[in-house]
């Protein structure tokens, strides 16, 4: 127990700074995905790292989170964050078996365009081994982060469920 304890702590400090880590509670571990609650706001989210490691010295960590958000509306959002700056006017695709999406982006980051196309991805979430997310960086080489999805459909329930009663 102890062991999957500290493997959350990286899993949490890849989500921002968005709540100071004592007000970070674990939910989890479930295969390559890890769930939290922040309390306050009461935000809950499941989140997983590429399958392959960002580079050494790369200023942020790639991830890949569905999070929950009672007081805002949120239900089951996708969030990427991408390993490095995407280049300008890339599209970001997201890839679920034969599912393929195309992704809002910003610099760095990419959603679901709305949220009936972030259910449809949880739904495909479901039933997939594997996730890819592809664009091209910012110097135009192809870039390209793969998930494993085992354990993704528990950690997102299991934030759904975290974020359905008040933090303690």
């Amino acid at each position: 127990m102890r062991r999957a304890g500290l493997s959350l702590i990286p899993l949490a400090l890849l989500f921002g700074q968005a709540a100071p880590a004592a007000a970070r509670d674990a939910l989890g571990v479930f295969g390559s995905w890890g769930t939290f609650r922040d309390a306050p706001p009461g935000r809950c989210y499941a989140i997983a790292e590429p399958a392959r490691q960002a580079r050494r010295g790369a200023p942020w960590r790639p991830f890949a989170a569905i999070s929950y958000w009672p007081q805002g509306g949120v239900r089951g959002q996708l969030h990427i964050r991408l390993r490095e700056t995407k280049q300008r006017g890339a599209r970001v695709y997201l890839t679920l078996g034969d599912r393929r999406f195309q992704l809002v982006a910003g610099r760095a980051d990419a959603w679901a365009p709305d949220a009936r196309i972030d259910a449809a991805i949880v739904a495909a979430m479901r039933s997939a081994t594997g996730m890819r997310v592809e664009t091209r960086s910012e110097n135009g080489r192809p870039m390209t982060d793969v998930y494993r999805l085992r354990g993704a459909a528990t950690a997102i329930d299991a934030a759904a469920v975290g974020c359905a009663r008040p933090a303690a």
